[in-house]
């Protein structure tokens, strides 16, 4: 399902989504500094190089209508850099598990909302965002960390958990409401249900309860 009667206009969506992957890109780089192995510094690394990449491929398109892309951000940093501080995790593999978990969920829906996009920019932004997110990457080192200390899991499991409803939160600031609450309401349910089906998924591949 999609959600193109939602879709604010072009440059709400490329700049709130532009500056969410930014965001991500940053979480990433700190991981990489503070990863506990080299292998996960040279792994993460990767990861946060696709990241970036996305950004860029966004920022293009922003470019391409003629706007600089740190004004069209700017309208957003406010609440995503709240986003940021309140899911900040206690350890490396708390923040590994939030980019893990709303990199996912964030990119699944953008890219229902992109449905509603005008023109060719609905196919190039779906392409970004469907391009490699290094989740499985992500997903090892999770992995390796749980079978190092299997203790990890009870505490990931319920991260996870929390980061669920702030996540949900930063999405649905990307929607553009109309004046019907109630059809509103009726269109986002069932794809904010895929979306925490996909997230269930995720732990699941991790060993993890959602």
């Amino acid at each position: 399902m999609d959600l193109p009667e939602l879709t604010p206009p072009l440059l709400h969506f490329l700049g709130q989504s532009a500056y969410l992957q930014l965001t991500l890109f940053e979480n990433l780089s700190r991981a990489v500094a503070n990863a506990p192995t080299t292998d996960a510094k040279e792994s993460i690394s990767r990861v946060a190089s696709l990241s970036l990449a996305k950004h860029h491929a966004l920022t293009a398109q922003i470019e391409r209508h003629g706007n600089p892309p740190g004004a069209v951000m700017e309208p957003f940093t406010a609440a995503i850099d709240t986003f940021q501080r309140s899911t900040q995790g206690a350890d490396w593999f708390e923040n590994l598990m939030t980019c893990y978990l709303t990199a996912g969920f964030l990119d699944d829906f953008y890219l229902r909302l992109a449905a509603g996009l005008p023109g060719d920019y609905r196919a190039k932004v779906i392409d970004a965002l469907e391009s490699d997110a290094g989740a499985d990457r992500m997903a090892d080192e999770l992995r390796r960390g749980i079978e190092a200390n299997p203790r990890l899991a009870s505490r990931l499991a319920m991260w996870g958990r929390r980061l669920v409803g702030d996540t949900m939160l930063v999405a649905r600031a990307g929607l553009a409401a109309s004046t019907n609450h109630d059809s509103d309401e009726a269109r986002i349910e069932p794809v904010f249900t895929e979306l925490i089906a996909a997230h269930t998924r995720r732990m699941d591949s991790l060993g993890l309860t959602a």
